[in-house]
């Protein structure tokens, strides 16, 4: 294959744009629209009706390609054996769902939700654009109510795919099956709070590369036969004036592979553990250490003038670095003058996103927007955090699956950027810290539990790093 193409497997998030233009390219090449119907909806078929499992089936069917799916989705259960019903409050309104509808050689209806035990989604696509109303709005309030298995097909019919905002009533699926490729409503909250679990149907479309896309586990290397503690990397940590967070920073980024952490703090820190080594002299001079891999800054570190000095010095370093909380409530443009920006990451929730795009003249609407804008504007890496997490890096666009809820409490943010500076003073690339710290993150999360606090969590970083050995 082409090294300028990739195929669903690699993952590929796209636009409603992106979608089209990948369906329109294999039309232009041979395949008819109707044969990816065909595809698609087959495809979907199969996993439907392994989770129907003989259990009744109600399709509903709008007047798109989305609806023809759906016709073809019904025809496959049916030769199957399976009890299917279809509904359709509007009759097909393109010439491939038309020829879908003909496919199925079972009786549509067009009234209320019937009573059935798993429900399939196929009202509207990932083209949808305006509000949901009328008797496709009654029927999505009835399913919303209803309580056997739901699935949606492609993307839930009230979703606009490329921002997620609601469109109509909202439904909660047991299952999306996505056609084709990923769209970005899937990795984008609120939306994909929806959705249930998520599965993809190969169709077998092509996509350029460069293109966002889901993120993979990664591959973390173990240490080299001959590695010592600086060859591993060391990272220095710039606490400030609420010493706490710099702390849990530095437990994860002792666990996160770092051979040395040290903590650079002008104050006094009893409960350090004996493995954090504290230098509490004068910072421009600890940061002078040529043998530093990566800086980490902003947790902890306050904001008034004493902060900003630290900040400063850490910026005239030079050393590649990971900027979050406080510190991004300070960069400014200025501080990146004459900075290989490239080795910089910075980790922003949605409110320090929208203060970093402020404070670099950044006028868009949306993670994902903002996200991108940032990097482009700055060359920093940026991991726009959250339960749907996006990172705008050197190569493209990454999503990740949400993590667990319970990452949700006080201090977690401190843990990732620990794990982001460690991976980032092993390697020294940026965007790859990110994911790789994103990845032990929630792998951490899931070892952790239940109700788990930062320091759980901080300790659960080290088998987390051992499932990606």
């Amino acid at each position: 294959m082409p090294a300028e193409l990739i195929k669903p497997a690699t993952c590929a998030v796209l636009t409603v744009d992106q979608m089209r233009a990948a369906e329109r390219a294999a039309m232009e090449a041979g395949t008819s629209e109707w044969e990816l119907m065909q595809l698609a909806g087959e495809g979907a078929g199969r996993w439907i009706a392994r989770i129907a499992a003989g259990r009744s089936v109600c399709v509903l069917c709008g007047p798109g390609n989305n609806g023809g799916d759906g016709y073809v989705i019904a025809e496959h259960l049916r030769r199957l054996g399976s009890s299917v019903q279809v509904v359709a409050p509007k009759p097909p309104g393109t010439e491939t769902a038309n020829r879908a509808r003909e496919y199925y050689s079972g009786k549509i209806e067009s009234g209320a939700l019937p009573i059935c035990q798993v429900y399939i989604d196929c009202l509207f696509g990932y083209g949808l654009t305006r509000e949901v109303e009328g008797n496709f709005a009654t029927l999505l309030r009835q399913l919303g109510e209803a309580s056997g298995y739901k699935i949606a097909i492609d993307i839930p019919s009230s979703i606009a795919s490329d921002t997620g905002e609601q469109l109509g009533p909202g439904v909660h699926y047991d299952l999306t099956i996505a056609l084709g490729a990923w769209k970005r409503a899937h990795f984008i909250m609120p939306a994909m709070a929806s959705m249930g679990q998520k599965r993809l149907v190969d169709i077998g479309l092509d996509f350029p590369g460069g293109l966002p896309r889901l993120s993979a586990p990664p591959r973390i290397d173990p240490p080299a036969p001959d590695a010592h503690k600086y060859r591993r990397g060391l990272l220095a940590i710039v606490a400030g004036e609420m010493p706490g967070a710099s702390l849990l920073a530095a437990q994860a980024a002792l666990r996160s592979g770092a051979g040395y952490v040290k903590l650079l703090s002008d104050r006094s820190h009893p409960d350090v553990p004996a493995e954090l080594v504290v230098d509490d002299g004068a910072l421009p001079k600890a940061l002078g250490d040529e043998r530093i891999g990566a800086l980490l800054i902003g947790p902890g570190l306050g904001r008034n003038s004493a902060a900003r000095e630290r900040l400063s010095s850490a910026f005239a370093a030079k050393r590649p670095m990971v900027l979050d909380a406080d510190a991004l409530h300070m960069l400014g443009l200025s501080m990146l003058t004459g900075i290989d920006t490239s080795n910089i990451a910075v980790t922003p929730h949605e409110g320090e996103l929208a203060q970093l795009c402020e404070a670099f003249g950044i006028d868009v609407e949306g993670k994902i927007a903002r996200a991108e804008a940032l990097n482009a504007q700055t060359g920093m890496a940026v991991l726009a955090k959250g339960p749907d997490t996006v990172l705008a890096g050197q190569w493209e666009t990454r999503f990740f699956e949400c993590g667990s809820a319970w990452l949700s409490t006080a201090g977690t943010g401190d843990v990732l950027a620990g794990i982001s500076a460690s991976r980032l003073a092993v390697h020294g690339d940026a965007a790859r810290a990110l994911e790789e710290a994103v990845w032990l993150h929630h792998e951490a999360a899931r070892i952790a539990g239940a109700a788990f606090t930062a320091g759980d969590l901080a300790r659960a970083v080290k088998p987390a790093l051992e499932a990606f050995l």
